[in-house]
């Protein structure tokens, strides 16, 4: 009977169990966890924060998922170290394997702050511990520094919005949300974010902070009685460089899933994907993406052939009730549509006969036509563009792309 191991339990781990599973029922699963949830999804953390969702609904899977499964679920327990077919946990015992899969995620990124070490209520906001130590905090005008305009960053900021706490969000960048959005679809998300009473300042940084103050680089100083630091994250890579395992910006895998190591995996936002929309190697950290990676492990491990193949980086999200959904890359020629008064924009990218990538705001309908071009390279010519860049339908495509969408039938013309 195989031994498996995966070390983490988000949505790789899930993903992988599940992929297990499908073609191994005996094989043991031990999953180990330096948390002490269930399973749970992270990006629910801002909606749990802001009264939105219960604690119920952050499960990623029902609560009878690992009996279901079959699998033994070590909580709260971190794994030190990998060596000789063995998972080396906190407390010197060991974990033996016969395949393991490393979906251990990415951590906050805390750059040198001068004075940080200073300020007693500092937090950041990647996990379910996290959310519920802010909240302890928080009530009415309760006055909140966030030092990032990024994903994590807003999401905060939203969240304890709707808790009617004073909110000032700080970042270095020229724009909000720059992952994602280009300068005038940042422009527009952020004055929206700015009518509903959150503070932002761009192109500043922290010179010093004090117990409840920050110096600003532009010469002003915020008085605060939380902060939250929200400039990025880093992958956690450590446990197979030090077992030997190609990293770089992230562990190196094939399109199975396979690290550098003999029956080692890795998943998640631990690794480098292959980005499809640019031909380049990255860090694709989207839910999404992870499952489908620990998916994809998962089969594999179990003795099956599964890749993952035609990843791109999407986004699809709101802040403060304006939704946005964006994917693949901006470098191209651009097709722009902009509504600013009713808070609409639309870009579109093409390079060399194809989609390449898109930003909607406000009016998101239809974006799976638009990712389904990019992730199947669907050239130009077999579209009609006027139909697709005013309202992507099934029309706008030929008579033989269509029957094949539709109904899986590929015919010729």
């Amino acid at each position: 009977m195989t031994k498996y191991v995966i070390i983490g339990n988000s949505a790789a781990a899930i993903g992988a169990v599940q992929g297990i599973r499908e073609y191994d029922k005996e094989g043991g699963i031990t999953i180990i966890t330096d948390e002490p949830h269930h399973t749970y999804s992270r990006p629910l953390i801002s909606y749990w924060l802001e009264g939105k969702v219960a604690d119920d609904k952050m499960y990623y899977r029902g609560e009878d998922f690992y009996k279901e499964n079959n699998v033994d679920v070590l909580f709260s327990r971190r794994a030190e170290k990998i060596e000789k077919n063995s998972v080396v946990l906190d407390g010197g015992d060991r974990i033996a394997f016969d395949k393991l899969l490393v979906a251990t995620g990415s951590k906050p990124f805390i750059p040198p702050m001068k004075g940080l070490d200073k300020v007693k209520n500092s937090f950041t906001f990647m996990t379910w511990d996290s959310a519920k130590a802010i909240k302890k905090k928080v009530k009415k005008n309760t006055k909140v520094l966030i030092i990032g305009a990024g994903l994590i960053g807003l999401k905060a900021a939203e969240a304890l919005h709707h808790l009617n706490a004073d909110i000032t969000v700080v970042d270095l960048a020229d724009r909000i949300l720059p992952s994602i959005l280009d300068v005038r679809a940042g422009e527009i998300m952020q004055k929206h974010i700015e009518s509903k009473g959150t503070k932002i300042i761009l192109n500043t940084s922290v010179e010093e902070f004090s117990p409840n103050s920050a110096k600003l680089t532009n010469g002003d100083t915020v008085d605060f009685d939380i902060l939250i630091t929200a400039v990025g994250v880093r992958p956690n890579t450590e446990l197979i460089s030090e077992a030997g395992g190609k990293v770089e910006r992230g562990i190196i895998t094939d399109d199975t899933q396979l690290t550098t190591l003999k029956n080692i995996y890795a998943a998640g936002d631990c690794t480098v994907s292959h980005d499809c929309s640019t031909d380049t190697d990255r860090i694709l950290a989207l839910l999404p993406n992870a499952f489908m990676q620990g998916e994809v492990a998962g089969k594999n491990m179990a003795g099956a052939e599964a890749h993952y193949q035609n990843a791109i980086p999407m986004n699809a999200i709101g802040f403060y009730g304006l939704h946005i959904i964006t994917a693949g890359s901006y470098d191209g020629e651009e097709y722009v549509e902009e509504d600013a008064e009713n808070e609409r924009y639309k870009k579109l990218v093409f390079k060399d006969g194809l989609l390449k990538g898109y930003i909607l705001m406000g009016d998101v309908k239809r974006a799976g036509i638009y990712t389904s071009m990019i992730k199947e390279r669907i050239p130009l010519d077999n579209v009609d563009t006027d139909i697709m860049k005013d309202s992507p339908q099934m029309l706008m495509f030929g008579r033989a792309r269509r029957l094949e969408k539709l109904g899986g039938i590929a015919v010729k013309e």
